[in-house]
């Protein structure tokens, strides 16, 4: 890794409906929320959010209401393949570890780097902080991000289910992990590839 004092904190949010989606369609991503984690303060640098516009679905109204993304929004956003360019100019992001709350995110930039002919934007040292979480502070139980937070006495700060506010959200969880148990919560075994 290019800056061992760092840490990429990522979230997205994808197309989503409240049952099956329409015929023809598919889940995929629409907003990448990062965050840079600093190790050396164990503090959350600015978030970013990246809008990424679909090529293969529609903002269905259940989405809007989940994430508060409308099909306008989106569709003022980069392709997927601009947006993991982007990752990798802008934060180096095959050079990182990387964070995410579950496995969820790095399972939908597999499926769509494959879908779509794009190389994977991050280096293969994922952590799934949800697991993490789990093992060290709930019993092994994994929970959801804002109930993570009220266990550690944090308030949900922006939007809950908005890239850029999540990854910020999870870069605070990842802040208290830090400071309670040390830089060990991302070594192995706990790091996934």
């Amino acid at each position: 890794m290019s800056d061992p004092d760092r840490v990429m904190v990522v979230d997205v949010e994808a197309t989503c409906w409240e049952k099956r989606p329409p015929p023809g369609q598919h889940s995929e991503i629409i907003e990448i929320g990062v965050c840079v984690f600093n190790l050396k303060t164990s503090m959350p640098g600015l978030s970013v959010s990246i809008l990424v516009k679909p090529e293969r679905s529609k903002i269905s109204p259940f989405c809007t209401q989940l994430t508060t993304l409308t099909q306008e929004v989106v569709d003022s956003g980069i392709s997927f393949a601009a947006a993991c360019a982007r990752l990798e100019s802008a934060f180096a992001s095959k050079q990182h570890l990387w964070v995410s709350w579950g496995s969820y995110d790095a399972r939908m930039f597999r499926d769509q780097c494959a879908g779509f002919g794009v190389a994977y934007p991050f280096s293969d040292q994922h952590v799934n902080l949800k697991r993490v979480f789990a093992n060290r502070l709930n019993n092994k139980k994994q929970i959801g991000m804002a109930a993570a937070l009220t266990m550690c006495d944090l308030s949900l700060n922006g939007i809950h289910h908005r890239g850029g506010d999540d990854a910020y959200n999870i870069a605070r969880i990842l802040g208290v992990l830090v400071k309670r148990f040390g830089l060990e919560v991302l070594a192995t075994p706990l790091v996934e590839s």
